[in-house]
């Protein structure tokens, strides 16, 4: 398997710390509001890569966290007037209702950041202990000219780190680059006692302590958005090193690449701002997750309502080759085929992935036998596809639309006009059921239909 590391900017053949338990962490979400497509699509990428790892290795272990204490949390507290536990409470429950609507499996462990702040202060004191932080009119801050090959990640000069953290200028900063690692509390602000004061900590150093604490001080990959590279990432990195003797904080760190909308940024200024739950009510969650995996995960991905229709197009192909081969055995012996193993382990090479299962696809609608359609659940169902149940999938929700004994009436009575050879009746109920979603196909002995 080789996997592109964003620190050496080259593809490398992973080779774990431990073979017998490969650890990675990803970042998840800050809990305020529903997830959107941005967040959506490192969800199902490293899905994708866990599954993956899953097959190889006895024992992964997947850590993605939820950052429950931030500022954006607080401000929603103070716009909707809902405690903040109410509100991290309901959000989290929403994430994990819509990823798991686009099949992304739990992570194996998944860390609060409030449960965790003992974690973090042990890691900040080591860190002033080693002359790497300082405490400061109830902040503490890390000192990054003390790290001298601070931005090896990103790889940006000393003036293109400033200006790209947007560096709060502060008259208790040592450097203008220095990040805060803890910031004092006001008495209405969520707060927890520290020897700097009452406080909360900072974005950064969260992920630092939650992935030391579960994954050790040395894990085999990390994950995330690219536009976590800087400065989330590279700041995880200083702390981590830091403050355990210069050891690496990841040995591969992966990162996926934008999203936008109609060759636009998604923003809500803009009119183009998805969340999952949106785009759910439209769509399968399989169908998303198709359109989020259709590019190469670190090229960018340019999503639109008309990918989703063609995603969801895809897959009623490949359910519809599924139903017509319905009396046809799954042998599970039947291993996942040899070329659609190689496009996954060449850096997650989906949609060549993808072309292979359009392939089997093909190959089971011209010659139906139990190999081919062993081999095409097989190599679906490892990234996350065709787990349904194909027959449930062509005929969709009613919710939008005809129920099901409405169209199976309909049909019935299109069944009595061909008999009765008024085939202008029959003609008009089909073009009904078209007008409302419904697409017939006769068969020999049975007329089947789903909902487009």
């Amino acid at each position: 398997m080789q996997l592109y590391n964003t620190l050496t900017r080259e593809k490398e053949i992973f080779a774990p710390m431990d073979a017998r338990n490969v650890r990675m962490y990803v970042c998840g979400p800050t809990v305020y509001d529903f997830a959107h497509l941005g967040n959506a699509r490192p969800v199902v990428v490293f899905d994708t890569l866990y599954r993956l790892l899953k097959l190889h290795y006895p024992k992964v272990t997947y850590v993605r966290n939820i950052t429950d204490v931030d500022d954006k949390i607080m401000a929603k507290a103070k716009e909707s007037g809902e405690a903040i536990d109410t509100i991290t409470t309901r959000t989290t429950k929403a994430y994990h209702d819509d990823m798991a609507s686009l099949l992304a499996l739990p992570p194996d462990i998944e860390p609060r950041a409030t449960a965790h702040i003992p974690h973090m202060l042990a890691l900040i004191a080591k860190l002033i202990e080693k002359g790497h932080a300082y405490a400061v009119d109830g902040h503490v801050l890390f000192n990054v000219p003390s790290m001298p090959n601070y931005g090896e990640l990103s790889r940006r000069s000393r003036d293109e780190l400033i200006a790209g953290a947007r560096v709060e200028v502060a008259p208790y900063k040592k450097d203008a680059a220095d990040f805060v690692l803890w910031k004092p509390s006001t008495a209405d602000q969520v707060g927890w006692d520290s020897p700097y004061g009452r406080g909360r900590p900072g974005w950064h150093i969260e992920c630092s302590a939650m992935a030391k604490e579960h994954l050790g001080e040395t894990f085999d990959i990390h994950g995330g958005g690219l536009d976590l590279i800087f400065p989330h990432h590279e700041n995880e990195i200083a702390q981590s090193r830091c403050a355990h003797d210069d050891a690496p904080l990841a040995k591969l760190w992966m990162h996926n690449g934008f999203l936008t909308i109609n060759n636009d940024k998604m923003s809500k200024s803009l009119g183009n701002f998805f969340t999952v739950r949106d785009l759910l009510a439209i769509a399968p969650g399989e169908a998303l997750r198709l359109a989020l995996l259709s590019a190469h995960y670190r090229q960018p991905l340019d999503f639109s309502e008309e990918a989703l229709k063609k995603a969801k197009q895809t897959l009623d192909g490949w359910y519809g080759a599924l139903r017509n081969t319905k009396d046809i055995a799954f042998d599970a012996n039947v291993a996942v085929p040899e070329n659609f193993m190689a496009a996954l382990d060449d850096d997650l090479n989906t949609p060549q992935a993808f072309a292979i299962i359009h392939d089997l696809v093909s190959q089971l609608n011209k010659t139906p036998d139990t190999k081919t359609k062993s081999a095409l659940l097989s190599a679906a169902n490892l990234i996350g596809f065709l787990t349904q149940d194909a027959e449930s999938w062509m005929r969709g929700s009613s919710s939008d639309g005809l129920s099901e004994e409405q169209i199976l009436a309909l049909i019935t009575a299109r069944k009595d006009a061909k008999a009765a050879k008024n085939f202008a009746e029959a003609d008009r109920i089909r073009k009904e059921l078209l007008d409302a979603g419904i697409v017939l196909e006769d068969k020999a002995n049975d007329t089947l239909w789903r909902r487009v």
